[in-house]
């Protein structure tokens, strides 16, 4: 069948590939028996690729030379070393993602081209984009970018739907899916209906699971080291190896404690103390373990709360909580959410494969199949831009105006009027802002373009701003002058480096090469390492405020008096002068310099 869409879910840990058959879901085995490829990469002693358990595998041998978790690396400008070659995070995921490819066109028999991934419903607009892109180098068609609660209610509706049957479909429940995985923790609140989900709300923390549970045994066990054998932890960090050991021991330690009260971290020949060797053996209690994860616990629950406010609803709302993601086996995690919502967990549905199932089912959705669920998302993030306006009372040029709000249903757009604040403007500046805060400085700046040309008039020359944000949580803003149509628009994909388009020919060969069996004939065997370009860095707010406020005492140049004239000019040049000699994190100077300049222009306003 040409018109195939797997269904992948790109973990932290680990990741999954699977199918739609027959109208039988089917997770594709990496290996006999096993549906799991570790999200490791690494490289073997002869520079041969390893992907998934033979990466993990010498990564206690040649840390150096393994990449673990790229996942909470993804939407960075960032470079990772692997070898003595560096690689972005989304050359990282594609090495995973053509792994899985390769597998389950082993399995079918045909070629895959076609793919929904799994993100996080907190992934922000960068991280998805970064996913998105590992999907083009890995030469997958990524049909959909899903929040992987979403993946995980279809994969629960379909369940449900079996159960039930066509003749009698399910009522109507308010679900709580609750999605701790290796690196990353989301909460959504989802309205399942006879055919369709709908998501209400959702909230999180991208980086917050297993890994962070793993470090705080390995903490543990340096305290423990410390005490008894005098290693301290700045000696143990000092032997890579033995970190990557005492790592492995931890997440071991960790998955026994989710079915037994105590787990052994046992490790031979660890270090070497005056000549002697140092072994390690030491009991953990799950009690042990509980207190020392329980602050993330508590702030995954705190999270519930807020989802809750989100989709307006209360507790007692709630009819059922679903489990998913690994990291949830961790007893702790069902008896706290059975405590806040009187509830008993599900987990029918293995936590680690549900997100790769729904996935599954949302490609067979967009292939044309026939499933038994319809699904309506939601985005976790409000988009807005800033205006002048008031903050705490007073005239402030940074005031966030939210367009589309968290939680609104996507696909969604949002449109507002702005007005020009000066005679003869001919630009407008256009920030665009994702956060919550009523000061738009205080929120994360995601894209910036500038609207030229304007017509020269009185202040007062509407601007009409939209928003619009896709299926796959992708925003495109355009901005445009109500009177003559003149426009200008940007997707926001410039957040992180990006490929140029002629680049993504080159570093997608680079990976598949690294692939034995996938290596053209013909290709370049000395392909030159692809530079990512490195996004502009948001500038510091009093840098910010600085430009914004050159810019409109220029303007004011050419209006004012001689007096106020040679005030500004002052002021302009101390501004200037203050932003040249600002280097390091002091910037008094250049407060004080804005501050000065700011009195100036309010008496002018006035």
């Amino acid at each position: 069948m040409s018109d195939i869409v797997v269904g992948i879910d790109l973990g932290t840990t680990n990741s999954e590939i699977a199918i739609v058959r027959n109208g039988q879901i089917e997770i594709i085995d990496v290996e006999i028996g096993k549906p799991i490829l570790p999200s490791v990469v690494g490289l073997g002693d002869d520079d041969v690729l390893l992907v998934g358990a033979a990466a993990r595998n010498q990564y206690v041998l040649h840390p150096e030379r393994t990449i673990r978790s790229v996942k909470r690396r993804m939407g960075e400008a960032t470079h990772l070393m692997l070898g003595d070659k560096q690689y972005s995070p989304p050359e990282i995921s594609a090495m995973i993602l053509l792994q899985l490819k390769k597998i389950a066109e082993a399995h079918l028999g045909e070629s895959v081209k076609r793919a929904v991934i799994t993100v996080p419903a907190y992934f922000s607009d960068a991280q998805r984009q970064a996913t998105r892109e590992a999907g083009d180098i890995a030469g997958l068609d990524v049909v959909r970018i899903l929040n992987e609660p979403t993946a995980a209610a279809l994969a629960y509706g379909a369940h449900r739907s079996k159960q039930h049957g066509n003749t009698d479909p399910a009522k109507a429940r308010k679900s709580l899916v609750y999605d701790l995985g290796g690196g990353t923790f989301d909460v959504s609140v989802v309205n399942m209906e006879g055919d369709v989900v709908e998501v209400l709300a959702s909230h999180g923390n991208n980086h917050l699971g297993g890994d962070d549970f793993d470090r705080r045994i390995v903490d543990f066990v340096l305290d423990h080291l410390n005490a008894v054998h005098g290693i301290d932890a700045k000696t143990a960090s000092a032997s890579p190896i033995a970190m990557a050991r005492l790592q492995r021991a931890a997440e071991t330690a960790k998955i026994a404690l989710s079915d037994h009260p105590y787990a052994m971290l046992t490790e031979e020949f660890l270090f070497e103390k005056d000549g002697a060797p140092i072994h390690l053996s030491l009991e953990i209690s799950r009690h042990e373990y509980e207190a020392m994860i329980e602050p993330y616990i508590k702030e995954t629950m705190d999270a519930v709360q807020i989802a809750l406010i989100g989709a307006k609803l209360t507790v007692a709302s709630i009819d059922e909580v679903l489990l998913v993601g690994g990291a949830t086996r961790t007893p702790m995690v069902s008896r706290l959410l059975e405590t806040i919502t009187g509830i008993q967990p599900h987990g029918e549905i293995d936590p680690d494969l549900c997100v790769a199932m729904g996935a599954a089912i949302q490609g067979e959705i967009i292939a044309g199949g026939h499933t038994p669920t319809v699904l309506i998302d939601v985005t976790p993030y409000t988009f807005g831009t800033s205006s002048l306006g008031l903050l705490d009372g007073k005239p402030y040029h940074y005031c966030f105006v939210p367009l589309i709000r968290k939680n609104t249903p996507i696909p969604a757009a949002r449109s507002e009027v702005f007005y020009t604040v000066l005679d003869n403007q001919e630009a407008v500046d256009v920030t665009v802002f994702q956060g919550e805060a009523l000061d738009a400085l205080d929120n994360v700046e995601i894209g910036r373009f500038m609207i030229t040309g304007l017509r020269k008039v009185p202040a007062g020359n509407p601007i009409v701003l939209d928003f619009s944000i896709d299926i796959n949580g992708i925003l495109q803003v355009r901005a445009s002058e109500k009177k003559t149509g003149l426009e200008c628009t940007i997707t926001i994909d410039n957040a992180i480096s990006r490929f140029e388009e002629g680049k993504l020919h080159e570093v997608r060969g680079r990976i598949r090469s690294m692939f034995a069996d996938d290596t053209a004939q013909g290709e370049d065997a000395d392909i030159q390492d692809i530079d990512s370009q490195i996004g502009e860095i948001p500038h510091r707010r009093s840098l910010v405020e600085a430009n914004a406020l050159l810019e409109k005492a220029e303007n004011l140049l050419k209006t004012a008096g001689a007096d106020d004239r040679e005030d500004l000019v002052d002021n302009i040049e101390a501004v200037r002068e203050a932003i040249a000699n600002t280097t390091g994190a002091d910037d008094s100077a250049l407060k004080q310099a804005i501050a000065a300049l700011a009195d100036v222009l309010y008496y002018l306003d006035n």
